[in-house]
């Protein structure tokens, strides 16, 4: 009988990564090898297509839908020389899965396969509903377009699983992301004084992450807050700004600042106005006061994580996680802080409107049954927030109510990434139950 670290290894060595900078993509090879599984244990599926990504989807039982499980089969780019194993060969060492995709998210994937073979035995009164993507990491379209054939259909689940999760615990909660992009054209002006250079570095002393969601003021140091705080605190004059921005999402490790410091006794040198109000600005703008439609541990997210200089306009994009639908709102309060500080700034805020935010409620039966799946199981496990996004976002704005959940692991999107081996076995397990308890309803 197929196994979960089995099937588990075999995915992993399909390289699903997702890097549209370098034109990678997942091919059909590995959604492929997903259907010719299932369908050797009986399981009808689909492949469906779309700008070229691809996504398996089908039913198991009878009547109206009632669940759905989603994960995702797409991975992180790797680099290789971070990396003690090789990255695309599943490795046990000790109680530890490591290769790129363990945790995030092939483990899931082959504990719902698996799950869904032990559905496919019983006699199911109402339906359940499967999809395995291939675009999560770079926005989830493909789940995004299933939501809404399904919602077309009149089908779509009460109950979401999306097995896209981190610890063994049903994440309940996670906050809705916008993107926020302010430009300012170049302002060049003469002055005297000295050329000077002031490099800044990230620090996450405690979580060792980049994932912008993540960010924890107090704790971590964002090179872009600590240079905006050295230029508030000083006479100097920004005259351009490099560093290591990669995305949106993704902090920056360094930046480098060069700045004029004025010395009426130093040469004439050039500096720009514009860029100096820009970066003075990120201090109160990641400090903005936005308010949240709904509770989160974290609260509101603000990090200023991709700068660049196009056709002579400065643009600064910032990214927000926040329990909120409102567009607007963001929008209101980041101007008044813009006109404090730089008038003549344009702003805009972009969002997915088909995306929301997680937030299941305690008593949902969903949860309920989950926590006590996992307490018989022996799992001491409690409904938590996740920090970062996930696709279960395209299905709650439809009053789909979704858990994320997933095995215990590390290092996810980082080298080394790995699942606990334990946790891994025991999620096929968790998945039939929970959903043989739920169909019962």
């Amino acid at each position: 009988m197929l196994e979960v670290l089995e099937l588990l290894s075999q995915l992993i060595e399909f390289e699903t990564v997702n890097d549209p900078t370098n034109g990678k993509k997942p091919s059909k090879e590995c959604p492929k090898f997903i259907r010719d599984i299932l369908d050797s244990w009986g399981i009808e599926s689909e492949i469906i297509e779309k700008d070229g990504y691809y996504a398996v989807y089908g039913e198991l039982g009878e009547g109206t839908p009632k669940l759905m499980f989603l994960a995702h089969f797409d991975i992180v780019p790797v680099n290789i020389e971070e990396w003690r194993t090789d990255p695309f060969k599943l490795t046990i060492i000790g109680d530890k899965a490591y290769g790129r995709g363990s945790a995030d998210d092939k483990g899931n994937v082959a504990g719902v396969m698996l799950a869904l073979k032990e559905l496919s035995t019983k006699k199911l009164n109402r339906k359940v509903i499967f999809a395995f993507t291939g675009d999560e990491e770079i926005g989830g379209k493909l789940a995004m377009h299933i939501a809404e054939k399904l919602r077309e259909e009149n089908k779509l689940p009460q109950y979401l699983i999306n097995a896209d999760g981190i610890g063994m615990n049903p994440i309940i909660r996670r906050r809705k992301g916008f993107g926020v992009i302010i430009e300012v054209p170049q302002q060049k002006i003469l002055i005297k004084g000295k050329v000077m250079k002031k490099s800044f570095t990230i620090s996450t002393p405690v979580l060792q992450t980049r994932h912008a969601a993540y960010f924890m003021p107090g704790v971590d140091m964002h090179p872009m807050i600590a240079l905006s705080h050295f230029l508030r605190n000083s006479d100097n004059l920004a005259v351009k700004v490099e560093g290591k921005f990669l995305k949106s999402n993704v902090l920056p490790s360094k930046v480098e600042l060069a700045y004029v410091e004025p010395d009426e006794s130093g040469e004439e040198v050039e500096a720009d106005l514009s860029l100096t109000e820009l970066l003075k600005a990120i201090v109160p703008l990641v400090r903005a006061s936005i308010s949240a439609e709904k509770y989160s541990d974290f609260g509101i997210s603000i990090t200023p994580n991709l700068y660049s200089l196009e056709n002579g306009v400065h643009k600064l994009r910032l990214d927000i996680r926040a329990m909120s639908y409102s567009p607007e709102q963001i929008e209101k309060v980041l101007k008044e802080v813009l006109e404090f500080n730089i008038p003549n700034a344009k702003l805009s805020v972009k969002h997915n409107e088909k995306a929301g935010y997680l937030f299941t409620s305690l008593d949902s039966e969903l949860v309920r049954i989950m926590m006590k799946t996992l307490e018989r199981l022996g799992e001491k496990a409690k409904p938590v927030e996740g920090a970062g996004a996930s696709d279960s976002r395209y299905f709650t704005p439809y009053g789909v109510e979704a858990i994320d959940f997933g095995p215990r692991g590390g290092n996810i999107h980082g080298p080394n990434e790995y699942a606990d081996v334990t946790s891994l076995k025991l999620l096929p397990k968790i998945y039939t139950h929970v959903a043989i308890n739920l169909l019962k309803k």
